[in-house]
């Protein structure tokens, strides 16, 4: 489906911000992985996201749109999540979040 710009612009809003790090650049989805901004539908990029439409059946409008990791996918069926990775923060110092120190995990 392809969306419109302000559309991208508003479900990318609804993923969590994290105050470590720029909030324009950098999101976190539903399963806590790490999303960029510039790289909507990049599959390649471990940062890739797409917009998911969590409502069964229901239409393409922002209520039912959600931003996830290009790898985490929503089981419509039963109302959740499905989280095939999200953030990795071993090793990380304590409160150290900048774009230098991001990355992903299979869960």
């Amino acid at each position: 489906m392809e969306y419109s710009e302000q559309l991208i612009q508003q479900v990318w809003e609804k993923a969590r911000v994290n105050a470590d790090v720029e909030m324009a650049q950098w999101r976190e989805d539903e399963c806590g992985a790490w999303i960029a901004r510039e790289h909507y539908r990049d599959t390649s990029s471990n940062f890739g996201w797409l917009i998911l439409n969590v409502s069964p059946g229901g239409p393409d409008i922002l209520e039912n749109l959600r931003p996830f990791n290009h790898r985490n996918s929503y089981d419509i069926a039963n109302q959740n999540a499905q989280c095939h990775v999200t953030a990795d923060r071993t090793d990380l110092p304590p409160f150290e979040h900048s774009p230098d120190y991001l990355r992903n995990r299979d869960v």
